[in-house]
Formats: C-alpha cells, structure tokens, sequence
C-alpha cells in the first residue's frame, strides 16, 4: 500500500504569485510546502534573453489559448500566449515592472469591498520583494529576491518617442511607480545584469529549491480540488501518465491565473451550477462568479516606416548574441519595449486610460510577423477596462482548453479611449525629434479616423494581462473573500492575477507578485505593517549590506 503524501499546504501553479506563496511560506522551516507546475523548468536559452521573449510563443513553452470570436476585431480569435513553465508568464512576458496607480487598489478597497488591498497597505508587500538597482526611498527598496534594474542598452527612436511626448504635452516622469504614473519616461525591468529575473529566478533558486520543507513539482497537472465535509483537503495531479494525490492538513492555494485557477475551481465543482451540470460535473459548491469578470488589457499597435540605423532587425547577429551571453550588454539586454507613457484621454478620470508602450521594431501580430523595412512602433493599451467577459468550461476533461471570451470593446467608453489614445500616439508621431525619424504609416492608410477604426478592428490584440476570474471582494459576485479564501469552502484560497476585482493600469506581474506576497502573509495570519528597505545605495551588495 502506497504511502500517504502530505503538507501543510499545496500551491498549485508556479508562476508570478504561487512561486512568491510557496517561497514565503517555507521560510518557516516548520512549515511543509508542495509545488506544482504544469510546466518543466524554465531553462531554455530564450527565457533569459530578455529581446528573445517572443521566440518563446506558440513553443512547447507556450499554453496557447484563444479567445472566442470577438465581434470588434473583425470577427478574429485573438492569440493569447501564456507560459506553462517555473516562473509561470514572469518567464515569457516583457519585464516591465509597473506596479499599478494608487486609485487601482484604493478602488479596490472602496467599490469592492477588498478590505486590507488600499495602496497603503499594499505598498510594504511591493517593497519587500523588491531589489532596485536605483537604491532606496519611499516608492523603492532593496533587498528583496526580485531585482528591478535600469535595461543596459537603450535604442534611438524610443527615446526620441519620450522627447517627443514631452514636447507634445506629457509630463516627463522617471518613474511610473512613484508619486505619479502619469506622463512620458523609460520602463524599469525586471533583470539582473541583463537577463530575465522571474520569480523563478527570485524565489525558487537553488537556494530555496534545498529547503527540506520545500517540494517542487515540474510537468504536473494539478486536475481536481478533493473536498470534504466542506473543506479542500488535498488535490490530484496528473503526472508521467499517473494520477497522483497530494494531501494539505492545513490550505489548498490555487495560484494558477486568470485562466487555470477559475478552470480547476469549476472541474473540482465550484462554479456556476448550471454550467458545470451541462459538462457533468457534481456541484460542491455554487459560486456563479467563478470565471465572471474576465478582462484584459488590449492593445492597437501603430507602426511607422523609419529612417533610423539602431533598430532591433539590426542587431540580430551571432555578434550580438556572443555580447549578450559574455557581459549581459548589448541591445539583445533590451526587452524592445523600452519607454512609454500614462494620459487620461479625458476629464474626471481617477488615473490614467491609456498606456504607450515604444519599441525600435514592428511588433503586431504577437510578433509572428515581420515588416517588410525598418520600422517603429507605439502600442496604445487601454488599461481602465470597462468591458467584461467570461470564461468557461469547453468540457469535463482538465487537458482541454477553457472558453475565454474577454468582450474586447463591448463598452463603447473603451474603444472611445483607444481612438483617443490612436490620436495622440499619432500626434506624438509627428511632433519633435521622433517626426524626423519616421516617414509614413505602416498596415494602415493613414492616421485619419477611418483608418485608425480600422487598425484598431484589425490589429488589436492582447497585452497578455488577462485577470478577473475568481475575482475579490465582498459583494455578490466574489469569489474569494479579503483573505483570499474561496467564499463557501473551508480550508482553499486563490492567490494570483484571477483574484483582481479590476485590473491595474499598466503591466500585471508586479501587481501579481505583491498578491503571493500578501497572501502567504494571510496564510500565516500576520500583516506586513511597514516596507522592510534596507538603506543601501544602488550597486552595494546585500553582504556588505549586512
């Protein structure tokens, strides 16, 4: 007879948030943790390589979802690239560390009911995962296993997009996780020395990996909750073809995302009762909220035909390559989305609507495809997202793919604020220093209003932020409570991009790290009443620190 294997807790999924849970947690060397990951290690070349982020899409690397047919793109099935691998999409996205405006999370507090979750009181868990390389004040720290630096390489035209964003009107911010988001400047990233720092890389090094109480799992797919009387007391896991248990005598902490999380929840009986009946699935507890609320950011790409010689296309050279991997310099250091920006696109607005993102490349498409010639791009994302959607169940099987239908521009105040952020990007285009590197527009006639509508229909697609799903709060539609328990089960809670009631304006892994942070602090039943900064200045290292 087999031994019976248990834990204290069992984090399902290793990626932004579980991997920062299941780290936390075993700092504690009473404490047993078990983690699992669908996925293998995150050990190919192109995971560190912070220019290579896109050569990871459509790979056995890749979850590659789709969304239903959305009626505002033309009909079209948007692409929606996921990372099934340690460090979960911390190990494919495009390091940019935003962390979200104070409204985000003070909204989440006072229309939601995510009581504990104002920026107050989500600040410290910012700061105590954070190592800034620009040092320490009351926005930054250092110390922390997620290093956050300044890219070491910068290209022409997205620094020319910042100039000329200034004299177009923005303000200059050096810093969009500081007093203010809004305003035109350069992306901090998430890199050491020029390579990819996921949470892979923060929490479970080598060093974490040796803990006794730790265990972690690679190319194990979590399939069902167990429940008794009520209570999660353990789940099963596919693995080398078997069907395996793994039992908590404490929590069950889902930390799958926006998607894997609400699809376990409603193959485990939690859900909508109605729908999990059609799929024959026996109800343990009816939550119809599960997979409600599903959003993302979108995001219209804007190219135009360059005359400027520092592009990426460039610098894809065996050269480069032996650079990057001797000294982590170079441009393949750049993760190409170098600067931006934050505006309001109109009056009374609590924060920012718009984000623009600026590459030294063409990127639509996912970057599948390539221009035809040199070639620059804005993306215009829609960060205060009004339209909602929903995923569901396709079937019974936990291998088959969910539903996912995030309703792109059902609301008309969205696509409303993407015309309007078309119209400044275009703008910026051609004001200042840009306007001498760039000739004319590329996939799109012009900049007048037919063919933006048209590039918006056409050309939007995801900036791999979907959230929402098992959504926080205390009004009826919550899955999980403040605590980040699932509402009518004893003994489960969710920690990942899923438990946002609304998304955060600007980039979602930083805002997905804070969430594992916080909630291994909920787990042990303990608040983090002060940042935890170590007065050091940037570049000295934490032994001598100490």
């Amino acid at each position: 007879m087999s031994t019976r294997e248990s834990f204290d807790y069992v984090v399902v999924g290793a990626g932004s948030a579980g991997a920062a849970v299941a780290s936390r947690l075993t700092e504690d060397p009473t404490v047993s943790v078990l983690l699992l990951e669908a996925g293998p290690p995150a050990d190919a070349l192109e995971v560190s390589m912070p220019a290579a982020f896109a050569s990871l899409f459509k790979t056995r690397w890749d979850w590659n979802f789709e969304t239903t047919p959305q009626s505002s793109l033309g009909g079209r099935r948007a692409y929606w690239p996921r990372m099934k691998a340690l460090g979960g999409c911390s190990s494919m996205n495009a390091m940019m560390y935003v962390r979200g405006a104070r409204a985000d999370f003070d909204g989440w507090k006072r229309d939601f009911g995510a009581v504990g979750w104002s920026y107050d009181e989500v600040l410290p868990y910012f700061l105590r995962s954070e190592d800034n390389s620009r040092g320490t004040n009351g926005y930054h720290a250092t110390g922390g296993p997620l290093h956050v630096e300044d890219r070491r390489y910068r290209y022409e035209t997205p620094h020319a997009w910042v100039d000329s964003a200034v004299a177009h009107g923005l303000a200059a911010n050096d810093d969009f996780n500081g007093e203010t988001q809004d305003g035109a400047g350069v992306y901090q990233v998430t890199c050491h020395n020029g390579r990819r720092w996921s949470t892979a890389s923060a929490f479970l090094d080598e060093r974490a990996q040796a803990r006794p109480n730790l265990t972690v799992r690679t190319d194990a797919l979590t399939t069902k909750v167990l429940l008794e009387g009520g209570r999660a007391v353990g789940v099963t896991y596919l693995a080398e073809g078997r069907l395996e248990h793994a039992w908590a005598d404490a929590e069950v902490v889902l930390s799958g995302g926006a998607i894997n999380s609400p699809q376990l929840l409603m193959l485990s009986g939690i859900g909508p009762a109605d729908h999990l009946a059609e799929h024959g699935i026996d109800v343990a507890v009816d939550l119809p909220g599960v997979g409600e609320n599903l959003h993302d950011h979108p995001v219209t790409p804007l190219l135009w035909r360059t005359t400027a010689k520092d592009l990426g296309v460039h610098h894809v050279t065996p050269m480069r390559l032996v650079q990057w991997q001797a000294t982590g310099r170079g441009p393949l250091s750049s993760n190409v989305g170098e600067t931006g920006g934050f505006v309001a696109t109109r009056a009374g607005l609590e924060g920012p609507d718009i984000q623009f993102i600026c590459a030294p490349t063409g990127f639509y498409d996912n970057g599948l495809n390539e221009p035809d010639g040199p070639t620059f791009t804005t993306g215009v994302v829609l960060v205060d997202v009004a339209s909602r959607g929903r995923l569901r169940l396709r079937g019974s099987d936990p291998r088959w793919k969910p539903e996912l239908d995030p309703a792109y521009f059902a609301e008309q105040v969205d696509l409303d604020a993407v015309r309007a952020g078309c119209r400044t990007a275009a703008e910026i285009a051609s004001t200042g220093p840009l306007a001498d590197l760039l000739t004319a527009p590329y996939l799109r006639r012009s900049d007048d209003e037919a063919a933006l509508d048209d590039t918006i229909a056409r050309w939007s697609q995801t900036l791999y932020h979907p959230v929402g799903t098992c959504a926080m709060g205390t009004h009826d539609a919550a899955v999980v409570d403040p605590e980040l328990r699932v509402r009518g089960v004893e003994g489960l809670r969710v920690a990942d991009a899923s438990v946002m009631p609304k998304i955060t304006r600007g980039n979602t892994n930083a805002p997905s790290i804070m969430i594992g942070e916080k909630a291994a602090d909920l787990l042990r039943g303990r608040t983090l009443a002060g940042p935890r900064t170590e007065q050091r200045a940037p570049g000295t290292t934490k032994e001598a620190a100490r």
